[in-house]
């Protein structure tokens, strides 16, 4: 995935209220971004970070900067949770997603369970539908160890219970967990931070959800998903 346009640099004065940040642009310039991360950016808001911000041409939005990118560890991070979808759709039509081979067709934004939205349906005529949930990822506390979740996630919890659901009613399932850094080898699930998320996955895994990783690639011209990496399933 290429940015629609160049990135603007800036440093990060701040992060608060979940969705907003204050940054000095290079120009000397101050201003207030879209931060569209609801989660607890352990590591990835401290002050003086590098960051990269998109702009919008849309005179309706109330910002018009998206903060896209920061430089923590030496590494650039993917911070933005509105982009896997997308970066995992491209992964799976473009290949590199080998478990998600061989539909005929991808659907985003499918109803299902009770009151839910898949993030993509995958169908086919020969096999069963395969529903596929995405997750964004980019914790790491320990040298080369990706985690997952990094606050915790009461939703997360109830999608991996109605995916069980799925399989139990003959379909496929799969929990894709997107890195958007590449600095690390597996991906662990954090139970001290959500024990209720690693039991639900635990759980979810013994009645045949799948859970894959695959890492991004990430420059300030673009981001794309290249490798995939072991997931340590915690014990149920």
């Amino acid at each position: 995935m290429k940015f629609a346009s160049p990135l603007t640099q800036g440093t990060l004065i701040k992060r608060y209220k979940r969705f907003l940040a204050d940054i000095r642009l290079d120009d000397g310039t101050e201003i207030t971004a879209h931060c569209a991360n609801p989660g607890a950016m352990l590591g990835l808001k401290e002050a003086g970070q590098r960051v990269w911000l998109s702009k919008s041409d849309n005179p309706k939005r109330k910002l018009a900067y998206s903060w896209e990118l920061t430089e923590a560890d030496n590494t650039i991070i993917g911070i933005n949770t509105a982009r896997p979808n997308a970066l995992v759709e491209e992964a799976i039509n473009n290949g590199t997603i080998s478990e998600l081979q061989g539909y005929e067709t991808l659907r985003r934004e499918v109803k299902y369970g009770k009151n839910s939205r898949i993030d993509m349906l995958l169908s086919d005529s020969d096999k069963p539908d395969c529903y596929v949930e995405v997750k964004n990822v980019h914790l790491l506390r320990t040298a080369r160890l990706y985690e997952f979740p990094d606050s915790v996630t009461a939703r997360g919890a109830k999608h991996l219970a109605e995916l069980a659901d799925m399989v139990a009613d003959g379909h496929r399932a799969v929990m894709v967990y997107l890195i958007q850094r590449d600095d690390g080898d597996r991906l662990r699930f954090a139970a001290e931070i959500d024990p209720t998320y690693a039991s639900a996955l635990a759980k979810a895994h013994k009645a045949g959800v799948e859970a894959i990783a695959y890492v991004c690639r990430l420059t300030p011209e673009g981001i794309d998903a290249y490798r995939s990496v072991p997931v340590e399933i915690p014990l149920g």
